[in-house]
């Protein structure tokens, strides 16, 4: 009875547990026929690993504001490039060229951020079959 006792306590345990998302690679989400340009302006910058994600909102070609999630490498590889995190203040002009997400949604896999002042880096994920871009000069 113990022994259950215990099992039972564990399986709840690990129930709280926040399960880990998964990670997928480049063509299981994006499209690599379906690039895309996005010129907005930044909302939110999460800085988090696996993938740093940007959200800025974008104006359509009817006009109206959609808030596009981009998806960027994890910070540590982002660093090495020289970006940093306060190189993204709320608020800040920038274009974002990447691909599409198959899923339809304002998702897109960044590949370079360029900022207003023309510095441009490459934003994407390595190792994951995403497309390896040398940023413009």
């Amino acid at each position: 009875m113990r022994i259950v006792s215990v099992l039972v306590t564990l399986s709840g345990l690990l129930l709280l547990v926040p399960q880990a998302s998964a990670h997928h690679s480049f063509a299981a989400e994006f499209d690599i026929e379906k690039p895309i340009t996005l010129t907005g302006t930044l909302t939110e910058l999460e800085w988090v690993n696996p993938h740093g994600w940007i959200h800025m909102d974008v104006e359509g070609e009817d006009g109206r504001i959609v808030n596009w999630a981009v998806e960027m490498g994890n910070p540590t590889a982002l660093l090495r490039r020289g970006l940093r995190k306060s190189d993204f203040p709320p608020g800040i002009d920038f274009v974002v060229e990447g691909y599409l997400a198959k899923d339809g949604t304002p998702t897109a896999n960044g590949i370079t951020v360029t900022f207003p002042d023309g510095r441009n880096f490459f934003a994407g994920s390595s190792g994951t079959g995403a497309p390896v871009a040398t940023p413009r000069q």
